[in-house]
């Protein structure tokens, strides 16, 4: 079974865009005698994680950011999980990732279907919906290694879409995510963990780095867990990159000695994909 070499960029947020895209290529630029295969970015890489931020960041699907980002997956011969930008569409704004394969075509596209509004006493107040829409549809894309599932950030707390993707085969997850100063620390890692052990999958979250200036905190820790849970790779919250090899044959041994999802009992409950 193949081991796909995968890096994650922690990268710090700026308010210019083209300082955002030529922080991605200088991280692209560091790391392409490494010989990666993929490469994750973090959600809202492209502009600061505020609502109100958002429709003036927010471009069309392939404009100038989607071309920037997949000149860069042709340029370094990779796959890039280009974590989530503002993409405007017909009057509405999205939370959406696209995904390029190595001759920088999109082999995916995610919009962010659970959207962030919360209020939690003493901590954490946020809107999404102020500004976005959610998006519509499950999300998996074919690899030259295996299918891969890509969500973004709060999609992480529902464990439902995770089977699904995982029922259309996935063996990787990608879930580029700004968790904050709350709920970070709290949830971060135990839901990666969490996810990673549930569906028997490598799980790579991608956060942003953290700025104390910002209005909002990315906790950072950016973090790669195997299909047993074991986190195999993790940041701290500065800005900053790692690489972990993701062995598949890891996937097939732990569903074979713990074969979990060949136990559910579709006599009393499945969960299914509305179309």
């Amino acid at each position: 079974m193949p081991v796909i070499k995968m890096a994650i960029l922690q990268t710090a947020v700026a308010a210019d865009k083209k300082e955002n895209l030529s922080t991605v290529r200088r991280f692209l630029e560091n790391i392409k005698n490494d010989k990666i295969d993929i490469a994750v970015l973090p959600e809202m890489f492209i502009c600061p994680y505020q609502t109100s931020m958002f429709p003036a960041a927010a471009e069309e699907e392939g404009g100038g950011t989607w071309l920037a980002l997949s000149n860069f997956a042709q340029d370094y011969g990779i796959y890039l999980a280009a974590g989530s930008v503002p993409e405007y569409d017909s009057g509405k704004i999205y939370n959406t990732g696209y995904i390029f394969d190595r001759n920088g075509k999109q082999i995916g596209k995610h919009r962010k279907i659970h959207l962030f509004d919360i209020q939690i006493k003493g901590g954490q107040h946020f809107k999404e919906s102020d500004t976005l829409s959610p998006g519509e549809t499950v999300t998996v894309f074919e690899t030259e290694f295996c299918t891969m599932g890509f969500c973004i950030c709060y999609d992480i707390r529902f464990p439902e879409i995770f089977r699904m993707m995982t029922d259309r085969g996935a063996k990787v997850i990608i879930v580029p995510g700004a968790f904050n100063m709350t709920t970070g620390p709290a949830h971060w890692e135990m839901l990666l963990r969490m996810r990673a052990v549930d569906n028997q999958v490598f799980m790579a979250g991608a956060s942003p780095a953290r700025n104390l200036s910002a209005g909002y905190q990315a906790w950072g820790h950016s973090m790669i867990a195997d299909p047993w849970g074991k986190i195999i790779a993790q940041l701290d919250e500065h800005e900053g990159y790692l690489i972990a090899g993701l062995d598949l044959s890891r996937v097939d041994e732990i569903r074979n000695q713990l074969p979990l999802l060949a136990h559910r009992r579709y006599d009393l409950y499945e969960v299914t994909e509305k179309k």
